[in-house]
């Protein structure tokens, strides 16, 4: 509800108060004709009260045309034309942390920074609509009430300030053409045809000839028409950076500033119109509308994030994709490879869990602990890695793109049926990999426990350490579902970090600077330089997603226990081998233990959150990179289903 009438308004009315009083009454007004919200129209009829107000009253059209003037002389208009919507940053991460503080430190009317009047005064989305409809007769009512001459004979302080901000917007899409991290980036054409070079010679042309007395129409609309010519030319070389973004590594940074440099190529269109437009008014509310929008699009972190890391999200997914492909099987002799590939995993997993019941035994504190047990993972999973092998849970997380990647044009006959089949290769692969490595775990988790227990006398572990293994995973407990679904977070976040690595590997052409680089090559040689360079091409991503995988197992459950979040880790490899150690220690009477097979359930619903959960998010940001809408989406999974009611045994085992 607003807090004012129309009366008090037009009666504290003063062009000569305080420079923040007389920015007070401006935002008063703007509340006033917001009303209760209810709609534009309601804010329209609100607008056209208060001209019909002033109208009525000769002395207080002078008080507001004097107050306009001041407000003109003070504040710049012509830098909210040209940079409202704008940031003065060319760097993502900076626009963000100013963002955040423009959302924490309120603003302050007491100021002559034309941008911070204009968000305190346009503070509602509502604002963009019932500019956007304001009838002919009141905006030509508010434009003689408000016009005034400018110093350049026959043009009108509106249209000089419209030129003024065309210069100024040309002025900053010049010096973010001509940088060289996007002149590097350009095709070739685009840098010989020097778009951007040209642009002032055009804009100074399209003054001279708007503001030439007599003005000569032909002249004006030739100006304008090399203006536009050129402004296109300059989004075409900007566009041409994308595929070499794509070809070499996506900078945040870089879209962000490609982002920008559009819309200011779109605001100089949108000024050019409204200063050309045959209908000056309804012109200049679009305009100021767009402005608005632009102003409430700035304060948003969400749009923010969304507008400039969707490619880099686009790109991340896409090199999951191309490792996700390792992962899927598709016919028989691929479905026996990966239970070989698990089983490996499975009999490396044996080995961290003996060393991480020593980490335990060591009694260290909870942080080095921690620090300690996610070196030893993240050295286990690379040795997973390096040996071929495979670990189950690591797979959904990667391969959910490389579904996606099948959706790229759902328009044509067979993508949807691919799709379908992409899921059931990928559940049997899932299938085939959990269980080599639970098969495999489970057995040489028992070797070890045995060996043990005949060189040592004791078993792996003890049994009041058993006892603790069995209620941590014992499904009476309500955490252990929680921490499952807590680790397939986790796996999904490092793939995230994989295809990231990955990509910040391409995009600074390590791979080239590590075979060419000449003191590299000093030291290695060329030959054993090139194949390093292979090597890290290949598997930098393998090794990002195992180290921060194997670090975020470890050190996570203790900094969260620090903060109070109790989450601890439920890998189910990690799990099944815990379990086989904690029934070493009882023996054979462990099959009398109703706990122990409390354990046992838990173990494939441990499995099925691992999976499910890193699928599931991996899947919906591959999805919303490739832009597939909701309902194709539920398409998707109607498909699914309907394969699965069909043949549900092709889910679990390859056809001839």
């Amino acid at each position: 509800m607003t807090t004012h009438s129309l009366p008090s308004l037009l009666d504290a009315l003063d062009a000569d108060a305080p420079l923040a009083q007389r920015h007070l009454w401006l935002i008063g007004l703007l509340d006033w004709i917001r009303g209760d919200r209810l709609s534009p129209e309601d804010s329209v009829a609100r607008v056209q009260r208060f001209l019909e107000a002033v109208q009525s009253r000769p002395e207080l059209q002078v008080r507001l045309r004097q107050w306009w003037r001041i407000l003109a002389e003070t504040v710049d208009s012509t830098m909210v034309l040209s940079d409202h919507g704008f940031s003065p940053r060319t760097a993502f991460f900076s626009e963000f942390v100013d963002r955040v503080r423009c959302k924490i430190l309120p603003g302050t009317p007491e100021t002559t920074d034309a941008g911070e009047l204009f968000n305190l005064a346009f503070t509602s989305a509502e604002d963009a609509a019932w500019l956007s409809v304001l009838d002919e007769v009141s905006l030509q009512r508010i434009g003689n009430l408000l016009s005034s001459p400018s110093r350049t004979p026959g043009v009108t302080l509106w249209q000089d300030e419209l030129l003024q901000a065309i210069t100024f917007c040309a002025s900053q899409i010049l010096a973010t053409g001509v940088a060289s991290e996007l002149r590097l980036r350009m095709s070739v054409a685009a840098r010989q045809a020097e778009p951007f070079n040209n642009l002032p010679a055009d804009v100074e042309a399209l003054r001279l000839a708007f503001i030439a007395t007599p003005r000569e129409l032909p002249e004006l609309e030739a100006a304008a028409q090399r203006l536009r010519e050129r402004l296109e030319l300059c989004r075409q070389a900007a566009a041409s950076v994308y595929p070499h973004l794509n070809d070499h590594g996506i900078s945040v940074n870089l879209v962000f500033i490609l982002r920008q440099l559009r819309e200011r190529l779109l605001r100089v269109r949108d000024l050019m119109d409204c200063l050309l437009s045959s209908t000056p008014e309804a012109s200049a509310a679009r305009l100021v509308s767009r402005l608005t929008e632009a102003g409430q699009e700035r304060r948003s972190l969400r749009s923010l994030v969304r507008a400039n890391a969707s490619m880099l999200a686009a790109k991340v997914t896409e090199r999951s994709a191309e490792t996700g492909e390792h992962y899927i099987t598709r016919d028989r002799a691929e479905y026996r490879g990966m239970l070989a590939k698990a089983a490996g995993g499975g009999a490396a997993t044996s080995l961290t869990t003996l060393l991480k019941f020593l980490i335990t035994a060591m009694g260290m504190t909870a942080f080095w602990a921690g620090m300690l047990s996610g070196v030893m993972y993240a050295a286990s999973f690379v040795m997973i890695q390096l040996m071929h092998w495979t670990l189950a849970t690591k797979q959904p997380a990667m391969t959910a793109p490389a579904m996606a990647a099948k959706l790229k044009d759902l328009k044509t006959s067979n993508a949807i049926e691919d799709f379908v089949d992409e899921v059931t290769h990928l559940v049997r692969s899932q299938v085939a990999a959990v269980i080599g490595n639970v098969g495999m775990v489970t057995p040489c988790v028992l070797l070890i426990s045995a060996a043990m227990l005949w060189a040592s006398g004791k078993p792996m572990i003890s049994r009041v350490d058993a006892e603790h293994v069995f209620q941590t995973l014992s499904l009476l407990n309500p955490s252990t579902l929680l921490f499952a679904a807590f680790t397939g977070v986790l796996l999904f976040t490092a793939s995230l970090i994989a295809g990231a690595v990955e990509n910040w590997f391409v995009l600074h052409r390590l791979d080239s600077a590590l075979r060419y680089n000449p003191r590299i090559t000093r030291v290695l040689g060329a030959a054993r330089a090139d194949r390093w360079a292979h090597f890290m091409r290949e598997h930098i991503s393998g090794f990002a997603s195992n180290i921060s995988l194997g670090l975020m197992l470890g050190l996570l459950p203790p900094v969260l226990a620090f903060v109070g979040l109790g989450l601890e880790a439920r890998h189910v490899t990690l799990s099944t081998g815990q379990l086989a150690a904690a029934a070493a220690a009882y023996g054979l009477p462990v099959w009398k233990m109703p706990i122990f097979w409390w354990c046992v359930g838990a173990i494939p619903l441990i499995g099925l959150l691992n999976l499910t959960v890193s699928f599931y998010l991996a899947l919906q940001l591959a999805l919303g990179a490739h832009s597939v809408s909701g309902l194709d989406r539920q398409r998707l999974r109607s498909a699914v289903l309907q394969r699965l009611r069909r043949q549900p045994l092709s889910f679990l085992w390859p056809r001839k």
